[in-house]
């Protein structure tokens, strides 16, 4: 188990910094890059963390967080040859943050429990000078929808906008099913978007609600298909079979083989 000091982690961000420092000396391929010609590998690097996560993958975790913090280092080094800011300030304004945003550690306010903080978390983040200005504001755009979904009801919950009780919510997304069922009766092609928003809205709203991570729980069914879908492929070429040569019979026996089996999970 890891056990090094705070002076043993601090030596090794600083010998990392000194390499960092002569890559974008020496390296041609460092030295070129901007915070424009990153932006895609830092998403890459991001997305490829969260897989490690889900896998729950410790060792593939730790490389994912480094190539994440390479991508910090370099960004924080870019701006200090811009006379922008540097690490040191990235880090300053960081833990000025979270102290602020922590009066119940460091200040006067009381929390007890992990919902108070995250509402009063909420609440401060509009009360600072460069902070949101709505409460939907700090959304990032670019999200993906899932998650965003899931931070859009989060953010109005913690102003009370919510479901008092939460087995409430089952309603809704009946309501909702009801609503795409009969667009698909009725034809109104126009509509049948919409609705299936609203359903989806509703789904995430109830995983919320009942602490599951929509886009986590997602990913985790996506990733059992695969290997269950997989196994299907596999059998069929081992008989000598393409896909669409077998019937839907045979390929959900292969399935129901593939659940015995566990497989994905």
């Amino acid at each position: 188990m890891p056990n090094h000091s705070k002076e043993e982690k601090l030596k090794a961000m600083g010998e990392l910094l000194d390499v960092i420092d002569t890559l974008r000396q020496k390296c041609p391929w460092d030295s070129a890059q901007t915070p424009e010609s990153l932006r895609p590998n830092t998403i890459e690097e991001v997305m490829e963390l969260s897989e490690a996560i889900v896998a729950g993958d410790g060792q593939n975790v730790r490389k994912e967080l480094g190539d994440v913090l390479l991508h910090v280092l370099m960004l924080a080094k870019m701006g200090d040859e811009k006379g922008q800011y540097d690490i040191a300030d990235v880090c300053n304004s960081l833990r000025e943050k979270l102290i602020f945003r922590h009066p119940h550690i460091y200040g006067q306010a009381s929390a007890r429990t992990a919902q108070e903080v995250s509402d009063n978390w909420e609440l401060i983040k509009l009360k600072e000078k460069n902070g949101n200005k709505t409460v939907l504001g700090g959304v990032p755009r670019s999200l993906p929808s899932l998650i965003k979904a899931e931070r859009i009801q989060e953010k109005a919950a913690h102003v009370g906008f919510d479901w008092p009780n939460r087995d409430e919510v089952w309603d809704k997304v009946r309501e909702e099913e009801r609503e795409v069922e009969a667009e698909f009766k009725q034809g109104h092609e126009v509509d049948r978007e919409k609705e299936f928003g609203d359903l989806l809205f509703a789904v995430v709203n109830a995983a919320r609600l009942y602490g599951v991570r929509p886009d986590t729980a997602l990913e985790k069914t996506n990733l059992k298909f695969i290997a269950r879908f997989n196994h299907i492929e596999q059998e069929a070429h081992k008989r000598g079979k393409n896909l669409n040569e077998m019937t839907l019979d045979e390929m959900d026996a292969l399935w129901n083989e593939a659940k015995k089996m566990h497989l994905g999970e």
